[in-house]
């Protein structure tokens, strides 16, 4: 049995067109499953909640590949950059460095640690003269976002790397309790479902991405510091967004009403991070029927299961940059074409909160499940390589759908969906908006 059908059960789909991401790793071949794992999970909450027969799940591959890509397309204005400019990979003493730095707390800890000029070339300057790993520690030690350039043997020799590889894909957790009866419909099937999205940047706000395509309401909560102007107007689409800062008692409060009235709760969080907030007993005691699905980045277990991390900084430390950087005969680490790691985790997410509520509606207990990048790599390094096809290397206006969206920064048009389901169709009701835009409420 495959791991996803291991996470998930039978894995049903058919899959259509052609083209793969120029990569030493299969890309396209995991966009492909993680959202065919999407897609057979909707089919079986379909089947479970009395809406229908399972239905048919097709995934095309060529749009299931651009969607980890970008999928808005602005129409005369430009996306905000993604990066900070002194994020990135350096050469150190003795290796490769990355640097995370778009949180202006994990710029202002790399910088404390260098002691030097907020600039490229002077960061550069500085950080030759240290050896990977002691940086690495430094920084992450101060409370910033690094990782030192490991290839594949030294990151399964590592203890965290062993750690992550001896985990299973989702962690399920299961506990007694009743699915809501939240008002499907077989055009949209998670109509009503309210899903409270706590997650940020990517992975998370893929998964509650792709369920407000077929219907859920979610409601996404950022602290009122919080900004991503790089992202925000690609992964908000089809959601509301609010204010609310979970360290104030009244702003908790209110926090605690919604959850009292959310069926899911996604979230991001470092673990045990949101926990000293509102812990797991108060949840419980809150809303005894919870769906929860978390991510963090480096795994549950291990020591580096606490560690900040992100896409970019997991593919340097399990080897995925280093094979890359082989493959391409690069003079620097050669990273994934796509941020495939976030990308899958959020799908994987999605299909996690999918798998639960059919378990749920069959009469099986309420489930929860927790994911994570470094986990997700391991799958990716798994597959098998050497994916055939013309390459892909960006959309064109075929790929994108007839729809103008009119997002706060100006028209859109969205990339086509790459998953059908026979009968209920991928669209979704509104566009995409600022953080905090509206009141933290349910509609």
């Amino acid at each position: 049995m495959d791991q996803l059908s291991a996470a998930f059960g039978p894995q049903a789909f058919d899959v259509q067109g052609v083209g793969a991401w120029p990569s030493r790793f299969a890309v396209t071949e995991l966009a492909t499953r993680c959202f065919g794992a999407v897609g057979a999970a909707l089919g079986e909450v379909i089947e479970a909640t009395g809406l229908g027969p399972r239905p048919a799940v097709t995934v095309d591959r060529r749009l299931a590949s651009l969607w980890y890509s970008w999928s808005i397309h602005p129409q005369g204005w430009q996306m905000p950059g993604a990066w900070d400019p002194i994020a990135g990979d350096y050469a150190a003493a003795d290796g490769w460095i990355r640097l995370h730095t778009n949180a202006p707390h994990h710029r202002d800890a790399a910088l404390s640690v260098l002691g030097c000029a907020a600039e490229r070339a002077a960061v550069a300057e500085t950080l030759s003269g240290w050896e990977i790993d002691a940086l690495e520690a430094a920084v992450v030690g101060a409370g910033g976002a690094a990782a030192a350039m490991r290839d594949r043997a030294a990151w399964l020799a590592h203890p965290q790397g062993a750690a992550v590889a001896a985990e299973p894909l989702v962690h399920w957790t299961r506990r007694t309790g009743a699915l809501r009866d939240f008002g499907g419909t077989r055009v949209r099937p998670l109509a009503g479902l309210r899903v409270l999205d706590l997650t940020r940047v990517l992975a998370g706000p893929m998964a509650t991405r792709t369920l407000a395509g077929y219907g859920a309401e979610v409601l996404r909560i950022d602290p009122p510091s919080w900004s991503e102007p790089g992202v925000v107007p690609d992964v908000t689409l089809g959601k509301t967004c609010a204010h609310l800062d979970l360290k104030q008692a009244a702003d908790r409060a209110r926090f605690e009403a919604l959850l009292a009235g959310a069926d899911v709760l996604v979230h991001g969080y470092r673990p045990g991070a949101l926990d000293a907030m509102v812990s797991p007993a108060r949840r419980l005691e809150l809303a005894p029927n919870l769906i929860e699905v978390s991510l963090c980045a480096y795994g549950w277990t291990g020591p580096w299961a606490g560690r900040r991390g992100f896409d970019s900084l997991v593919q340097i430390s399990c080897g995925i940059a280093a094979a890359g950087m082989g493959w391409a005969q690069a003079e620097k680490p050669h990273p994934l074409p796509v941020q495939a790691l976030d990308h899958a985790t959020g799908y994987l997410m999605a299909a996690a909160v999918l798998s639960a509520l059919a378990r749920a509606a069959r009469g099986e207990g309420v489930s929860s499940a927790r994911l994570s990048l470094a986990r997700t790599a391991e799958l990716l390094c798994g597959l098998e390589t050497g994916e055939e096809g013309p390459a892909i290397t960006g959309s064109t206006p075929d790929d994108l759908s007839d729809w103008e969206e009119r997002t706060p920064w100006g028209p859109a048009r969205r990339l086509k969906p790459a998953l059908s389901v026979e009968g209920a169709p991928m669209h979704w009701d509104s566009a995409a908006c600022e953080l905090g835009s509206s009141p933290a409420a349910w509609r």
